[in-house]
């Protein structure tokens, strides 16, 4: 972007522009007049909620902040700034803007956008991740990590962020007796690899067992130091008596708990630029990426034979591994975070007076809904739009009957077609609708919050503090219902910028219940499910409201991909990272919205694929 005339393609994001149309906007002359008449009387030096768009409007600094930009446009689009008591924009001013900024941001100029892989702190193992690696390693299902204290969410809302994964001195007794315990519980033949015979003595018999479980512990080649620090545990355990089934049972407990079992350690390499990370290295971080677990031994074969990282190879793997049972774990792991309907569970209560059909068995299927439909939908490499709007779901039993389907019966999930299409995508399941109300009634503003947020990535701003709460109960309160009271709330400056939105899109599933179930009627009073958007846009019902959703698929689909991002590295999302967001986004919609191909794209990334060395670094070399 330059300070003279910008030439730019226009997509049809504005009113002035068709699709594939050439215009011709001078910045000094059309664009930065309106952003001071509009936008600098706040978003300038004084930088009213963080934001200072007069700095970020040279063109030296525009792409220091892209996400801010994307923000703004955001809100210029669907008309929630300027605030109601400022002075407005005229049509043809907010279209023009519109359509500048949402050129600029899809045809970035790479070689202007700072861009940065950012660094991998050392990453434990989460609750999730020991689970399943001890699965996979010693087949012990026992889940011995649900006694660990709980992992923090960290940048991204995920669970297995590194920087939170800390390690306080009581979970260090905890690895202790987990160690016991899975020794106690692991198949024979998976700590007794080789035992000793005619032919090979305790000794021997020992260093093969270690030689054998090592690597795969440690997800990596093993040095002989290592072995022997293992084998010399296994020597004193002898000497004082120790038979040799007991020495090697206490060699297993010292990997369990060795830095190199319990983190994904990967180690930097000479020099200052970014390089890629090793063949075992890779291997892990995509394990624990699709599977969050331990690689494979098909995974462990390619490391060691130095293919994993060979293109084609390597897109053969994501794909086989996305089809393997494993991978469920992005729908328990990943889906349930992103959706926040793990949180059924923990936060909401069953069966009050007013909701008595509302049992722990409902929640919990509630719970497991967008987690099998998740998994079916990677496994079946279907469009990431059906999250938005499918015309099927999966129900066991207890959800069929709650939704009025045909009959499925017992605890098992089934695919169900659905020719209703008010339900259909996660936006208008039960578990998201619940996750979203008050116990007592539905919550138009949570509902448009959790769209704007978890669909949309256009989080509104906290609210004012000391704003009066809105009634907990489907009761009106002073005469007015709750849909006239939102109208009062909104009248109020403070607020009407974010509610304008936000209250408008929760209207849209009024039709359903606190819980979910479909409804015509409330307190007596016909539902109104009726919203109208700040640019004029008007619908009724979740019908339409998933309508104009698949409208801003594009948006939709760079929040997932963010989301995803986020997830598949452990940590926060950075400014430096929205280039290769935006890309990988344009990938997926490139290739029809394909669920694979945006774990595909992260996987390939140089995020993923790369390491940055530390700026004051050893000299050490990976194995």
């Amino acid at each position: 972007m330059n300070r003279g005339k910008l030439i730019l393609i226009v997509a049809a994001l504005g009113a002035s522009a068709k699709s594939g149309e050439v215009v011709a906007s001078d910045f000094q002359k059309d664009i930065r007049p309106v952003l001071e008449n509009y936008c600098f009387g706040c978003h300038d030096d004084t930088a009213k909620g963080g934001v200072n768009l007069e700095a970020l409007s040279k063109d030296a600094a525009f792409w220091l902040e892209p996400k801010t930009w994307e923000r703004t446009l955001n809100t210029i689009r669907d008309a929630s700034m300027p605030p109601a008591k400022k002075a407005q924009p005229k049509a043809e001013e907010r279209a023009l803007l519109s359509a500048w900024l949402a050129s600029a941001l899809d045809h970035p100029d790479a070689a202007k956008v700072p861009s940065d892989i950012g660094r991998k702190p050392l990453h434990r193992l989460s609750r999730l991740e020991y689970n399943h690696t001890v699965r996979d390693l010693f087949g012990v299902d026992s889940q011995p990590a649900d006694r660990f204290p709980p992992d923090g969410g960290g940048g991204g809302g995920f669970d297995n962020n590194a920087s939170t994964l800390f390690i306080p001195p009581i979970l260090m007794e905890k690895y202790l007796t987990a160690a016991t315990e899975i020794v106690a519980a692991a198949k024979a033949e998976l700590i007794f690899h080789i035992r000793p015979s005619e032919t090979k003595d305790a000794q021997a018999a020992a260093r093969e067992n270690l030689g054998w479980l090592a690597p795969r512990a440690f997800r990596r080649p093993v040095a002989e130091d290592e072995i022997g620090s293992l084998l010399a545990l296994f020597d004193a355990m002898t000497r004082d008596g120790a038979s040799w089934d007991e020495a090697m049972r206490q060699c297993v407990r010292a990997v369990l708990v060795s830095p190199s079992f319990l983190f994904r350690v990967e180690h930097d390499r000479p020099g200052i630029a970014p390089q890629r990370v090793s063949e075992w290295e890779l291997a892990s971080r995509l394990s624990y990426f699709i599977w969050s677990s331990m690689p494979d031994e098909k995974l462990f074969a390619l490391a060691r034979e130095g293919k994993l990282s060979e293109p084609a190879t390597f897109e053969a793997q994501v794909r086989r591994m996305l089809t393997d049972a494993k991978a469920r774990t992005l729908g328990e792991n990943f889906a349930s975070q992103w959706l926040r309907t793990r949180e059924l569970r923990a936060s909401v209560r069953p069966a009050n007076s007013a909701l008595p059909d509302f049992t722990p068995a409902l929640r919990d299927a509630m719970a497991r809904e967008p987690i099998v439909f998740f998994d079916a939908l990677l496994r079946g490499d279907r469009p990431l739009t059906e999250c938005l709007d499918a015309d099927y779901t999966f129900v066991n039993g207890e959800l069929a009957k709650f939704y009025g389907l045909c009959e499925v019966e017992g605890d098992g999930f089934e695919r169900v077609p659905l020719t209703d299409r008010t339900r259909g995508g996660v936006v208008t399941m039960a578990g998201v609708l619940t996750l979203t109300s008050y116990p007592r009634r539905s919550s138009p503003v949570l509902r448009g919050k959790w769209i704007m947020e978890e669909i949309l990535g256009t989080p509104p701003p906290p609210a004012p503090p000391m704003i009066k709460s809105l009634p907990t109960s489907e009761k009106g309160r002073n005469g007015l219902t709750l849909r006239q009271q939102l109208e009062v709330h909104r009248s109020k400056p403070e607020c009407a910028s974010c509610h304008k939105t936000m209250d408008q899109l929760g209207f849209g599933l009024e039709n359903f219940s606190p819980v979910g179930s479909w409804r015509e009627m409330v307190a007596d009073i016909a539902v109104d499910a009726s919203g109208e958007l700040p640019d004029g846009t008007r619908f009724t019902g979740p019908v339409e409201l998933k309508r104009l959703l698949l409208e801003r698929r594009d948006e939709f689909t760079r929040n997932v991909t963010e989301r995803m991002f986020s997830y598949a590295l452990g940590r926060g999302v950075e400014q430096t990272d929205w280039l290769a967001v935006r890309q990988i986004a344009r990938a997926v919609a490139e290739d029809g919205y394909r669920s694979q191909r945006l774990v595909l794209e992260i996987a390939k990334s140089p995020a993923f694929q790369l390491r940055k060395p530390a700026e004051t670094q050893a000299t050490a070399s990976a194995p």
